[in-house]
């Protein structure tokens, strides 16, 4: 008998889907196996599917478990089966790949048995890949900081939405950071969405100022909360509601109501949990599509921004060309020593 067991086999809607070594452990400190992950999957399925189906979505695959390296799948795989779509998008350097585009439930169990823990869907919809459906916050603490931290500054986040007419949906990211994901018009291009949340950012640094920034530059955060503005940018993303993520604890990104995310902790959701928990409470994100809002009001801010204080483009991630009206990308502290 193989060592991680023989491949079983699912049945999933139409298709037949095998999984090989299901009882190869793929989280060591709580024994959780390749076939767990995998079943999670099957459970989570539908809400899943209603986040990342249709989009680009890379898998962060961890083929060896936790302890192993992982890498991003940003390509469809050779040998994939032909109910696993594609579709192509172009990155910052002006390459193109065709990505995953799940359809079905079977290419969540499929991706699974390539060893995919994270699905990191663009916010964008096929076939216009250009223009964002979806603006994304990413609420993420500093060593300094914790999740209730997060908690708090989520909170703001929620008020200055509501003040720019946008309705935010949360969920914990599987670490120690929250997500927040708004329904958007598809009228707008990835910098005109980068824009709007560098002015909700700033607006929220603005309320907090000793708890939250949007600084690019770490030297410059001092330790607090980093809403990080650049998730917004072309070829960004976070990991999706449902994945589960790349720690010891197989913890997993999960939907949450406003009034929970002041209750729960990161911890209580894992691969073990959060089927039972979805069972109970369904997804707190169900209701994303009903209204899609626009980003006319959050554009305006950016605009007075740079209009009345001076503030205009911030630093692009590093792998990025120069974008036009970027600011010198190099951090504050070496700026002062060349000048």
């Amino acid at each position: 008998m193989p060592k991680n067991g023989e491949p079983v086999e699912y049945q999933v809607g139409e298709r037949t889907v095998r999984l090989s070594s299901p009882d190869k452990v793929y989280f060591p400190e709580r024994g959780i196996t390749k076939r767990q992950v995998a079943e999670y999957y099957l459970a989570v399925a539908e809400p899943l599917l209603a986040a990342i189906g249709e989009r680009p979505t890379t898998l962060k695959r961890y083929p060896d478990g936790v302890t192993g390296e992982y890498f991003y799948a940003k390509r469809v795989p050779k040998g994939a089966p032909p109910y696993v779509e594609s579709v192509r998008i172009t990155f910052p350097s002006g390459r193109t790949a065709e990505e995953v585009c799940p359809t079905e439930p079977a290419v969540i169990l499929w991706a699974a048995n390539l060893g995919t823990f994270d699905f990191h869907p663009w916010p964008v919809r096929r076939p216009d890949v250009d223009h964002p459906d979806e603006l994304r916050i990413d609420v993420d603490p500093s060593d300094e900081t914790g999740f209730d931290d997060a908690v708090r500054v989520a909170q703001t986040v929620r008020e200055v939405l509501d003040e720019a007419g946008l309705t935010g949906y949360p969920k914990t990211s599987g670490g120690r950071g929250v997500h927040v994901r708004v329904r958007i018009r598809p009228e707008w291009d990835f910098i005109a969405v980068r824009h709007a949340v560098i002015a909700l950012g700033r607006e929220v640094e603005r309320r907090l100022p000793k708890l939250a920034t949007i600084a690019w530059w770490k030297e410059e955060r001092e330790g607090r909360v980093f809403i990080d503005y650049n998730q917004a940018a072309r070829d960004r993303t976070i990991a999706s509601a449902w994945s589960v993520r790349g720690t010891a604890r197989a913890t997993v990104s999960t939907p949450v109501t406003w009034d929970q995310l002041a209750e729960v902790h990161p911890d209580d959701f894992d691969v073990l949990t959060v089927p039972a928990w979805y069972a109970e409470h369904g997804d707190a994100h169900a209701g994303l599509d009903e209204q899609a809002f626009g980003l006319e009001t959050a554009l305006e801010w950016y605009e007075r921004d740079e209009r009345d204080h001076g503030l205009g483009e911030m630093p692009y991630p590093p792998d990025y060309p120069k974008m036009p009206g970027e600011p010198k990308r190099v951090q504050p502290s070496k700026a002062r020593d060349d000048t």
